[in-house]
């Protein structure tokens, strides 16, 4: 091997610009030479040649990769914006939490004023004045403002559990079509061998003369249709991995067995605190919270100002100081607090209305999918019993088609049967377990 590949180094294009090819002489030499340096470091640094199955499965069970539904959906969560984000809305909903709980709506702010007639009579008459004003919270707007800062805070965290909702759904959706996409591929190996095998056994008996060539055709044709068959649950087991690598962010392990969720009880009825009702009935109580806040906000904030000023009349006399305290109430806007109300009631009357039709589309969907583990239980028992009689009436037919008794095409037939018999009873299988999965997405529960 190794000669061959310092011969194919060696060996120079035949395009009429490039080198002469050196003789036989030196490329032996050299390739003596280069066995004797790489040959003993190869030998102990080489790993042995991996198969293409060993070879899938080191590509697919990297570090990090999902082996459960459980950590395949924090995997996603981890990457999704609204997780990143919440840390920094807490903090800012805090922030206004502290703001709501001082003394003042806005910090106090510092006056500083000076008087002086140097530019005109210039006789000496001097000012200054320096003071603090200090904004005043509204008859009822410093409570209302901590119940509306209390509510932003509660909404953060509904606002994550259900984006972590909706991001479960998406990942038991593309968790449980690549398990399916898996147990095709499975079944699709285990018709190619039961196919390679009976093709192996007309071989034997055409060349004994028990059979004709056109049954070798026909048995090599049902080894090709399964080739088929498993080419494309290849393609759509790769195209189901890729799905929920996307959503992961790292590649599904291969060696994993899909384990079914726990069954919820069947009296188990919508919670009240499912995350897409909390959410909304979260961004309701804000709206609800920030239009009574805007009832006492029909003006600006009142100021409270304290002056002292230092003065004198002309040069030469004393400075005299006095101390000046005033309030500053501004007048209110019907027509500025009314739209910012009509806003705010808008909002609430849609959130409202919101809260209603996803509540009445979530149980909906939670009767939908008790129905469907229900449906998927029963199929499951009739294909078992399908797969379990054609296994029976294969194991029959075989022994007949030994025998001479049956024909090649009764023999395929029945392999053909047996191996969708066998497919339907595992599809059905995966398909009880998505359903349960499915009715737990609609209680808004998580995985195990």
């Amino acid at each position: 091997m190794a000669i061959s590949s310092t011969r194919d180094q060696l060996d120079f294009s035949h395009d009429p610009l490039s080198k002469p090819r050196p003789n036989a002489a030196v490329a032996v030499a050299a390739a003596i030479s280069m066995l004797l340096l790489v040959g003993p470091a190869a030998a102990q640094t080489a790993p042995p040649d991996p198969g293409p199955a060993s070879s899938t499965a080191v590509d697919h069970s990297k570090a990090g990769a999902a082996t459960t539904l459980r950590a395949a959906i924090e995997a996603a969560w981890e990457r999704q914006p609204e997780n990143r984000a919440a840390a920094l809305r807490r903090d800012a909903a805090h922030a206004q939490r502290r703001v709501a709980s001082g003394w003042t709506p806005e910090p106090p702010a510092l006056e500083a004023s000076t008087r002086t007639d140097r530019l005109t009579r210039n006789n000496g008459a001097r000012e200054y004045e320096v003071g603090v004003a200090v904004p005043l919270w509204l008859p009822g707007e410093r409570s209302r403002s901590q119940a509306v800062a209390d509510s932003e805070l509660g909404s953060i965290d509904s606002r994550a559990a259900a984006a972590r909702w909706r991001v479960a759904g998406s990942v038991r959706q593309a968790w449980w079509a690549l398990q399916t996409a898996r147990q095709d591929v499975q079944t699709a190996r285990t018709r190619l061998s039961a196919a390679q095998t009976l093709s192996a056994d007309v071989a034997r008996r055409l060349r004994a003369g028990d059979l004709a060539r056109a049954d070798q055709n026909q048995a090599e044709g049902a080894v090709a249709s399964a080739q088929a068959e498993l080419a494309n649950s290849l393609a759509t087991e790769a195209a189901a991995a890729q799905a929920l690598r996307a959503l992961t962010g790292t590649a599904p392990a291969v060696d994993t067995q899909p384990a079914a969720e726990a069954e919820p009880s069947t009296a188990a009825s919508l919670p009240t605190d499912h995350p897409a009702l909390r959410e909304i009935a979260d961004k309701a109580e804000t709206l609800r919270r920030s239009g009574a806040l805007a009832q006492v906000q029909r003006r600006a904030n009142p100021e409270l100002t304290l002056l002292t000023t230092r003065d004198r009349g002309a040069a030469g006399e004393a400075y005299g100081q006095t101390i000046t305290l005033g309030v500053r109430i501004p007048f209110g806007s019907d027509d500025r607090s009314r739209a910012k109300t009509s806003a705010l009631a808008a909002d609430l009357a849609e959130a409202e209305a919101s809260l209603t039709v996803e509540q009445q589309r979530l149980t909906a969907e939670l009767e939908a999918s008790r129905a469907r583990v229900t449906a998927a239980r029963a199929v499951v028992q009739a294909a078992e019993r399908r797969a379990q009689l054609a296994r029976e009436t294969k194991g029959f037919i075989d022994k007949s088609f030994r025998a001479g008794e049956t024909d090649l095409p009764s023999r395929l037939r029945v392999e053909l049967e047996a191996a969708e018999a066998e497919r339907q009873a595992a599809r059905a299988s995966i398909e009880l377990s998505h359903a349960i999965s499915q009715w737990r997405q609609a209680l808004g529960l998580l995985a195990d």
